[in-house]
């Protein structure tokens, strides 16, 4: 089992339509502006040496870094991008590769030197791309996509049952793929603060935290258990969102009646394309400076009007009661599922 990580990948893209940027600083990041208000989606690793990171206001990014070049998002670029490297782990022989997103996928393969087939698909990459790959091999894939951070950048690291705790238990629990800042919290409050602790930890107490499904999956993947092979069957999704961080905050309700209408618009463009209406409307409002609430509601009817989804989120807004400006708003609709289900 292969997973395959692009490095830097939005400023590695960057970098190859500007080659005079190699080895400077860059951000990538809304508009290219950091004086306006957005968040680092990409750093290159000279800018990471500064302390950028990904999710980090761009007026932050410009304090710690003052000499970084700033660059906006360019969606279709990536996604090209994207493609011709995913034509490429698909056309490796006898390949299975399930996409995770832009700059990742596992790549199943059977193979006797899976170390070898890692540089050959580097090589592969580098050649019809032009980007660098970093790539992590195991026997399940948690403790692929794990060993992909330990072999970055450009290279490989292999993780299994045997050295998964050896390499992984001192760590503390923030280190596994899908436990957040807020989950390793709420493991410290339970005295579990390493991978090992987590790994040993007595499912009754994760369940009565937790509940009955995730709590024991913490500690399955504490242990790196879990799935050992790649799904490649196509993704379907389940929701459309849009979401827009505003220049100058949201004062009155009559604008944010206007903001939500304008997103709902745009999500309701992207819903067309699956050609599934909206049964469940998400909204997100986060208030000056930075307090973030989440509401949704069921539709009595799904629907494709974008008139109907925006009174929707605009009544959720409503019953929030919160006179605060408003920052950024996001509108997702949850479409009906597809026959046969996702």
């Amino acid at each position: 089992m292969l997973h395959v990580d692009l490095d830097q990948f939005l400023a590695a893209v960057e970098v190859l339509r500007r080659p005079e940027l190699a080895g400077q600083p860059v951000v990538v990041g809304g508009r290219g502006d950091p004086t306006e208000r957005a968040v680092v989606s990409t750093a290159s690793y000279e800018a990471r040496e500064h302390g950028v990171r990904s999710g980090m206001p761009l007026r932050v990014a410009a304090r710690r870094c003052p000499g970084a070049v700033f660059l906006p998002l360019d969606l279709p670029a990536y996604e090209e991008a994207s493609q011709r490297v995913l034509a490429v782990l698909r056309g490796w022989p006898d390949a299975v590769v399930q996409v995770l997103g832009w700059d990742e996928a596992f790549v199943g393969i059977r193979a006797d030197d899976p170390q070898e087939v890692a540089r050959g698909l580097q090589a592969a990459v580098l050649r019809e791309t032009g980007l660098h790959c970093s790539v992590g091999i195991g026997d399940t894939l948690v403790r692929a996509k794990t060993a992909t951070d330990l072999g970055k950048p450009r290279g490989t690291a292999v993780l299994t049952r045997d050295t998964w705790l050896e390499v992984m238990g001192p760590r503390p629990t923030a280190a596994l793929w899908g436990v957040g800042r807020r989950i390793a919290t709420r493991l410290a409050g339970l005295g579990i603060d390493t991978v090992a602790e987590l790994a040993h930890a007595d499912d009754a107490i994760l369940r009565a935290e937790f509940g009955p499904t995730h709590g024991p999956r913490l500690s399955e993947l504490a242990r790196g258990e879990g799935a050992d092979r790649p799904d490649d069957t196509p993704w379907v999704p389940r929701a459309r969102g849009r979401e827009t961080t505003y220049q100058q905050d949201l004062l009155t309700p009559e604008q944010v009646r206007q903001a939500v209408g304008a997103l709902a618009e745009r999500v309701l463009e992207d819903v067309g394309e699956e050609g599934r209406p909206v049964r469940r409307v998400h909204l997100k409002v986060r208030f000056a400076p930075f307090f973030t609430v989440h509401r949704s509601h069921v539709l009595a009817t799904p629907t494709t009007d974008p008139e109907v989804v925006a009174e929707e989120a605009f009544a959720l807004y409503q019953q929030l009661d919160d006179d605060r400006p408003v920052r950024l708003l996001g509108v997702r609709g949850e479409m009906v599922p597809p026959a046969g289900g996702s």
